[in-house]
């Protein structure tokens, strides 16, 4: 039996589902159109194709949010103050296509993504405290956004 309780619960993971993967989604296609500059740049052989991308940030915006529900559902007493710094990171994440792709300014990109990268891991410092699986579920994010950040460096090397 499905109590009102519990679907109100489901609706708050579906919400920060739709938010979180809908931010990005608008974020892609409105930086779409630029994506083709990093096919036109000199990338190192560990480059990944550009139509991994958009599959690794779904998964890594799924497991975001689901990582943030996690947080919720624990009801500690930070819970509020951390979804402060989810929709922060979130924002300086969203934020970082349109510097890299938008504007090609690929030495900025990458102060952006470190300061994205300082957020992620406080967020999952934080998130371990309050749920292992939530923290759990940003490891990956965390591993991404150091690959991306040496990605980025390296880019900013390749194409003064």
């Amino acid at each position: 039996m499905t109590t009102a309780k519990s679907r109100a619960t489901w609706r708050s993971l579906v919400a920060l589902l739709a938010t979180t993967l809908g931010a990005g989604t608008l974020v892609g296609l409105l930086t779409q159109r630029d994506s083709s500059f990093y096919e036109g740049l000199t990338r190192p052989p560990f480059a990944p194709p550009a139509w991994l991308f958009p599959i690794a940030w779904a998964l890594l915006y799924t497991a975001m949010a689901t990582a943030m529900w996690l947080v919720l559902r624990a009801g500690g007493s930070d819970r509020f103050l951390l979804l402060g710094l989810y929709i922060a990171q979130l924002a300086v994440n969203l934020l970082w296509p349109y510097l890299f792709f938008t504007r090609q300014a690929l030495g900025l990109a990458f102060f952006w993504l470190l300061l994205l990268w300082m957020l992620a891991l406080m967020m999952m410092y934080q998130f371990f405290r309050e749920s292992r699986a939530a923290g759990w579920l940003l490891v990956p994010y965390q591993l991404w956004l150091t690959f991306a950040a040496v990605l980025n460096f390296t880019l900013a090397r390749l194409n003064p």
